[in-house]
């Protein structure tokens, strides 16, 4: 039994360099893993606009203005889109747990108002864009907690 352990790794070795060969062949002829982005999708995809560009911003407690780290995020959206510009997009607007659902859903729209008029100002054309709010109606994260309230103020770019 023992002289059939070595032959056991000798085969294994030889699939894992079968395995490296054919996906280095699906990258070399356009099939497989190398016309993927950087962001784990092709360029231009939908994937590679969440992964690698960024699909919210967020904001602080009952308020719409965009902080630098958002302005930073809708950049590069407005970059992305002015790149591909055969995609429409939706910007729903969100809001904490917090204050009536009438307050929240005014909240929502003036927050997805003023990212639509940062991407318009950046070149997005604006027929390429709706907006809608949710208010608090669509949590990403329930609890009674700031780390909770803090991940639902945002504005989302769904591209379409």
């Amino acid at each position: 039994m023992r002289s059939a352990t070595p032959l056991l790794g000798l085969m294994r070795t030889a699939a894992l360099i079968g395995l490296v060969l054919v996906l280095a062949a699906c990258g070399r002829n356009g099939t497989g893993v190398g016309n993927l982005g950087p962001g784990g999708g092709p360029p231009g995809s939908q994937q590679e606009f969440l992964v690698t560009v960024g699909d919210r911003v967020f904001f602080e407690t009952d308020s719409s203005a965009l902080t630098a780290t958002a302005q930073a995020t809708l950049d590069k959206q407005a970059a992305w889109l002015n790149k591909y510009t055969n995609y429409r997009i939706l910007l729903e607007g969100h809001a904490d747990e917090r204050g009536t659902r009438e307050y929240n859903i005014a909240l929502g729209a003036r927050r997805a108002s003023v990212v639509v008029n940062y991407l318009v100002s950046k070149g997005v054309n604006s027929q390429r864009i709706q907006q809608k709010s949710f208010g608090k109606e669509r949590p990403v994260a329930i609890c009674d907690d700031i780390s909770c309230w803090s991940q639902n103020r945002r504005a989302v770019t769904v591209v379409q």
